[in-house]
């Protein structure tokens, strides 16, 4: 979650551009439940960051999707109970906790529609530089202090990780031994946290002083125009004929199988 430049075709996109992109693909994995589309959005966005250069960068996200759709598919089996019975977690007598069709396709198309949503919001992230994310949100009249709160949360996720990978070792070097095993891993997190809230709520401090010496509020008037490119035009388009095939999805006018199975 944090910019990492280069020349690619992505990085070469006003940021405006990047942020009708990245709104564009939320509000189409939203509104629609078809799970071939929700497919299509996710190999457009893994080949336009592979282009861009950004593949390494989205695939280090594959794990916390995995993880999330782990989790997705336990908590549909547990709570949805639709569709033909496949099998049975676990089995004993007439069976319980039943794994339905419908619990399957919901966590399938929940699990495609959470990779639509955070590819797409970290290649607007990871290509555009904080200076030019907040000059966009200044020209669409997002008060300045929303878009300091949106700069800084995604600028210091990096940070506060970084932070506590440090204050981790430094207990460890000091014998700090929480244990092995997941029990170890919970027993680990109490210590971490506290220290690294207190060096939060420091550094927040510390901003806060800094943007009040170098005027903040009086810069964040000076609005830079936004130059747009044909590769510019074009994103756009692409986005806008996407958002009309979901609208005419969603009133029938085009009809398509709704999953995979």
């Amino acid at each position: 979650m944090q910019y990492a430049p280069g020349n690619g075709l992505f990085h070469r996109l006003n940021a405006m551009t990047k942020i009708i992109f990245a709104v564009g693909m939320l509000i189409a994995a939203v509104m629609t439940e078809n799970q071939y589309i929700l497919l299509a959005l996710v190999l457009f966005i893994a080949v336009l960051a592979a282009v861009s250069g950004l593949g390494k960068a989205l695939l280090k996200q594959l794990p916390i999707l995995i993880v999330l759709g782990v989790l997705l598919i336990l908590l549909t089996i547990l709570t949805m109970k639709s569709g033909d019975v496949l099998f049975h977690l676990i089995p004993a007598g007439d069976g319980h906790i039943p794994v339905t069709a419908g619990a399957i396709m919901f966590a399938v198309t929940m699990i495609l529609r959470f990779a639509v949503l955070i590819s797409s919001f970290q290649m607007l992230v990871i290509s555009t530089q904080p200076s030019d994310l907040v000059n966009a949100l200044y020209v669409l009249r997002i008060p300045s202090d929303y878009a300091l709160m949106f700069l800084i949360a995604i600028r210091f996720i990096p940070t506060l990780q970084r932070e506590g990978v440090r204050i981790n070792e430094a207990q460890l070097s000091r014998g700090y031994n929480p244990g092995g095993g997941f029990i170890g891993k919970i027993k680990q997190t109490g210590p971490v946290l506290l220290p690294l809230m207190l060096n939060s709520l420091s550094k927040a401090d510390t901003l806060g002083l800094t943007m009040d010496m170098r005027g903040y509020r009086k810069a964040s008037k000076n609005k830079r125009k936004i130059k747009y490119k044909g590769m510019d035009y074009l994103v756009i388009l692409i986005v806008v004929s996407v958002l009309v095939l979901m609208g005419a999805l969603a009133f029938g006018v085009i009809g398509l199988p709704l999953v995979m199975m």
